[in-house]
C-alpha cells in the first residue's frame, strides 16, 4: 500500500509541475464550452425564439397582397417591413442594404390571379355536381407567382420551410376565395361566418414530442449539446500531458530504474491511470459546474443535470478510462516528445471530427456515418447524450460501456507489447 501511495504521489507532483499540460486539459475546454456555446447559442435562438427578417413588396392592387401580408406578420415568425415602391430588379441590392434575411415579392395582378383560379376551380366543382352546365367550363388560368429573395447565407432547408409557411397561407387564401365564389355562383350571397371560420381554423394539431425516456420534455439547446461534447474532447486531450510525460520518464530512464526496485511496474502504470482518471473527473465536474452556474451570468442556458446520476457516472468513468488508455498507448509508441504531442493532439481532432463534436454524426455522409463508429468520443459522446437528452437508456449505455471497454483492453494491450517489445517490463 505504501507503494502505491509513493506512486500516486509522484504522478500527482509530476502533473502539477507540468503547467502547459494543466492549461490544456482544464483552460482551453473551459474556453472552448463558453465560446463556442455563445456562437451556437445564436443558431439554436434563430431555430426557436428569433424572428426572421422579412422585407414585403406588394405591388399588388387588389386585397389579398395585404391579406397575406397580414398573415405572414400575425404568424409570430416574422419581422415584417413592407415597402410598395421597390422595384422587382431592386430586391436584391435592397435585401442586403437593410441587413433582411428574407424578402416576398407580390406581384401586381396577384389578387386578380387568385380571383380568376378561384373562379376556375369553383366552376369545375359546381359542374361535375350537375349544378352549372359542362359548357360554362372555363379555360384552364395559370396563377401568377410570387418572388421569394433570400440572403445567400441562409441554408437551402432554412429557405424552404419559409417557403412552406408562405405556401400554407396561400393555401388558406385560396381555400376561402373558392367557397366564396362557389357561393356567389350558388346565388347565395356571402359566404356564411361559419363556414369563414372553420375554413380559417387548423383542421389537425401536430403536437412535438422528443424520442426521449425522460418524464419531461427536453429542449434541444447549445448548452446540452456543447457541454457533453467539449467535456469528452478535453479528457482525451490530455494525451498531450500524459502521453509526453511517458516519453520523457522512458528516455530518462526512470523505467529501467523501476526494474531494479522490488516494485512492479503494473503498480506504477496503475497509479498514472487511477491519477489521469481523476484529472478527468475534474475536469467533467469544472466544465459541467460552469455550464449550471456561470453560464446563466452570461446570457446562457444553464446546464440541466439528468436525473439518472448512475448513467452519468458510468459514462464519465467509462469515457475517463477510454482517454487515459488512449494516451498510455500513444506515449508507449512514440519514439520522442514531439511524435507523442503532434500524432496525439491531431489524432484526437481527426476523432473528435468523425465522432461528432463539431458536426453531428446525421448529417455526414453514409461512409463517413460507419467510420464515426470507430472513434472513441463518439461513443463517448454517445453515452453522455443517452443520460443528458434521452432520459438514459441503459439499453444504449451498455452497448456504449460495451465499445469503450473493448477500446480501454486493446490499448492496454498495445501499451503492454510496445513496453514488452522495448525491454522496459
Amino acid at each position: 500500500m505504501y507503494k502505491l501511495y509513493i506512486s500516486i504521489k509522484k504522478e500527482i507532483l509530476q502533473l502539477i509541475n507540468d503547467k502547459v499540460g494543466l492549461l490544456i486539459m482544464f483552460a482551453m475546454p473551459l474556453l472552448l464550452v463558453v465560446i463556442i456555446t455563445l456562437i451556437q447559442d445564436s443558431t439554436f435562438k434563430l431555430v426557436k425564439e428569433n424572428k426572421i427578417s422579412m422585407l414585403v413588396v406588394n405591388r399588388d392592387a387588389g386585397a389579398q397582397g395585404k391579406k397575406l401580408t397580414e398573415m405572414l406578420a400575425h404568424s409570430g415568425m416574422f419581422t415584417i417591413t413592407t415597402d410598395g415602391t421597390i422595384a422587382k430588379a431592386s430586391i436584391k441590392s435592397e435585401l442586403l442594404k437593410q441587413n433582411r434575411n428574407v424578402a416576398l415579392y407580390i406581384p401586381e395582378n396577384f389578387s386578380e390571379s387568385l380571383h380568376q383560379k378561384a373562379s376556375e376551380i369553383g366552376n369545375l366543382f359546381l359542374t361535375d355536381l350537375g349544378v352549372k352546365d359542362s359548357a360554362s367550363k372555363s379555360k384552364p388560368v395559370k396563377l401568377t407567382s410570387i418572388d421569394f429573395f433570400h440572403d445567400p447565407v441562409l441554408q437551402d432547408n432554412y429557405c424552404y420551410s419559409i417557403i412552406g409557411v408562405v405556401q400554407s397561407y396561400l393555401q388558406l387564401i385560396e381555400n376561402n376565395l373558392m367557397v366564396e365564389n362557389m357561393y356567389t355562383e350558388m346565388g347565395d350571397g356571402k359566404t356564411p361566418i361559419s363556414i369563414k371560420s372553420v375554413l380559417t381554423q387548423n383542421q389537425v394539431t401536430i403536437t412535438k414530442t422528443s424520442a426521449t425516456n425522460a418524464n419531461f420534455d427536453i429542449m434541444p439547446n447549445a448548452t446540452q449539446h456543447n457541454v457533453p461534447a467539449w467535456t469528452v474532447f478535453a479528457m482525451f486531450f490530455m494525451v498531450v500531458s500524459l502521453g509526453s510525460n511517458i516519453v520523457t520518464e522512458r528516455k530518462n530512464g526512470s523505467f529501467i530504474r523501476l526494474k531494479t526496485t522490488p516494485t512492479s511496474f503494473w503498480l506504477v502504470l496503475t497509479s498514472k491511470m487511477g491519477v489521469y482518471l481523476l484529472a478527468a473527473i475534474l475536469q467533467v465536474l469544472l466544465i459541467f459546474s460552469v455550464g449550471r452556474w456561470l453560464f446563466p451570468l452570461i446570457n446562457l442556458t444553464p446546464l440541466i443535470l439528468p436525473n439518472d446520476l448512475i448513467g452519468l457516472s458510468m459514462v464519465v468513468v467509462f469515457s475517463g478510462l477510454a482517454a487515459v488508455s488512449y494516451a498510455l498507448m500513444v506515449g508507449s509508441l512514440a519514439k520522442t516528445q514531439e511524435q507523442a504531442n503532434g500524432f496525439g493532439a491531431v489524432s484526437i481532432i481527426i476523432f473528435a471530427a468523425l465522432g461528432g463534436i463539431w458536426v453531428p454524426v446525421f448529417v455526414m455522409p453514409g461512409y463517413l456515418k460507419v467510420m464515426s463508429h470507430f472513434s472513441p468520443l463518439y461513443w463517448c459522446l454517445e453515452g453522455f447524450y443517452t443520460v443528458f437528452l434521452k432520459g438514459g437508456n441503459w439499453t444504449e449505455l451498455l452497448k456504449v460501456a460495451a465499445f469503450l471497454l473493448s477500446f480501454i483492453g486493446a490499448c492496454l494491450l498495445v501499451v503492454f507489447g510496445s513496453l514488452k517489445r522495448n525491454k522496459i517490463i
